[in-house]
């Protein structure tokens, strides 16, 4: 079983940045796709972006597009959400989760996903 535990949350302003971390531990993650979601108190979870461990493609939410990098560190088995340019609307918790899909569909659906983290809280204030 793949344990992920995600940090790297916090305070910033808008305009500055952040870079979240989600580290896997269990398994190695080939095949997978790891998906970065976030929830705002009061919303549904929502996608923000995703990964193919395997072969490297992306993808992301369009309200995020331009400015969150997502990438990985297999020596780290780690994904990592470089956030830059927050905005007070980006303030949620951040989960990251893992889809097992070997062919690299990246999936925005919150149920396609399993082995969710804990979460970190990312709060950006204007």
């Amino acid at each position: 079983q793949v344990q992920l535990v995600e940090s790297g949350g916090g305070l910033a302003q808008a305009g500055g940045s952040l870079r979240l971390s989600c580290a896997a531990s269990g398994r190695t993650l080939s095949g997978y796709v790891v998906g970065w979601f976030r929830q705002a108190p009061g919303k549904e979870r929502e996608f923000v972006a995703a990964v193919f461990w395997s072969g490297g493609n992306t993808r992301y939410a369009d309200s995020v597009k331009g400015r969150f990098t997502i990438s990985s560190d297999k020596a780290k088995n780690t994904v990592f959400l470089q956030m830059n340019n927050l905005k007070p609307e980006d303030t949620a918790i951040y989960y990251c989760a893992l889809d097992y899909s070997p062919l690299g569909r990246t999936s925005i659906t919150p149920s396609d996903y399993n082995n969710w983290g804990q979460g970190t809280q990312v709060t950006i204030s204007s």
